[in-house]
């Protein structure tokens, strides 16, 4: 493990309740909800798993990235809580999976969405594993309410601006694109909506992660991402809230080697807000560290704890 001084030199279980998306959006039928909301931030009941584990032990938080759900970790999670004996919780992000969706995309909304929830599963401090979009929410919060998080850990993301590394209006506009007649069985569904993504999507990686967000409810396809607070706010996705206090506690930085969202650029707004990050890189991982690497993205957790 290297500390900051020295890593800049290199280059590079019971579920919580689940909540109804009662506006996931129909395939080819997105309407525009009107513009960002200018309502009052509220903390909405966010849908998570929680794996049982000792109570003295601060638990594992997993926060998932754009497009994602608390069932990317579902492996890791169940692994990671026998090797260590936490407790871990999975979250799925407002407007994403099967938490409940809002015109507020934001940071400030998403960290007071988790404060919440922590504070009322009893979790505080813990420590949070945050992924792109999920790493700047644990940066926020960690930021925000230093009390609340023991040590912090960030997954190939930093607390600047994210630069267009993909193509998510593209990603956008292409799942509201896709057609899915009724009553086709699921697997056929899949087959058809990832064919139409395909000339857009080259990677199929891409698209598989893509496609775990398409759902049937009442014999329609559908996606569970909110695709209009997620286009109306993507910019705000992208940025960071500007910042002035450190958070104190101690801080990883686990990229993906053959990732670009993290750039030595970035590295002097990391330290000046986690004076006590180190930097780690997993070998041949690419953004999705934790799906590319799982093994090695898990041992670096371990070793960060002890």
């Amino acid at each position: 493990m290297l500390r900051w001084a020295q890593a800049w030199r290199f280059p590079l279980g019971g579920r919580g309740p689940c909540y109804p998306s009662f506006s996931w959006v129909p395939v080819a039928t997105c309407s525009s909800s009107g513009g960002k909301s200018r309502a009052k931030l509220r903390s909405l009941p966010l849908s998570y798993t929680l794996l049982d584990g000792k109570a003295d032990l601060p638990a594992l938080v997993f926060l998932h990235g754009l497009f994602g759900s608390k069932n990317n970790f579902n492996s890791i999670a169940k692994a990671l809580a026998h090797q260590t004996g936490r407790k871990v919780l999975t979250v799925d992000a407002r407007n994403h999976g099967d938490s409940p969706h809002d015109p507020a995309m934001s940071y400030e909304a998403m960290s007071q969405d988790l404060q919440d929830l922590l504070v009322q599963l009893g979790l505080v401090p813990c420590v949070l594993v945050g992924h792109s979009m999920g790493g700047k929410t644990a940066m926020l919060l960690a930021l925000q309410r230093p009390d609340l998080v023991e040590r912090l850990i960030a997954v190939d993301i930093s607390p600047v601006e994210t630069r267009s590394v993909s193509d998510f209006p593209s990603y956008m506009a292409a799942m509201r694109a896709v057609e899915i007649p009724e009553d086709m069985p699921r697997s056929h569904a899949r087959r058809l909506a990832d064919e139409q993504l395909r000339p857009v999507i080259q990677e199929t990686a891409v698209r598989q992660f893509l496609l775990t967000n398409l759902v049937e409810v009442d014999k329609r396809f559908m996606w569970r991402i909110n695709l209009d607070a997620l286009s109306q706010n993507l910019q705000e996705i992208m940025n960071f809230p500007p910042q002035q206090d450190s958070y104190p506690g101690p801080t990883l930085f686990l990229l993906g080697g053959n990732s670009q969202f993290v750039l030595p650029s970035h590295h002097p707004e990391m330290k000046r807000l986690f004076p006590r990050a180190q930097l780690q890189t997993v070998p041949n991982a690419g953004h999705w560290v934790h799906a590319d690497r799982p093994q090695d993205f898990m041992a670096a957790i371990r070793g960060f704890l002890t």
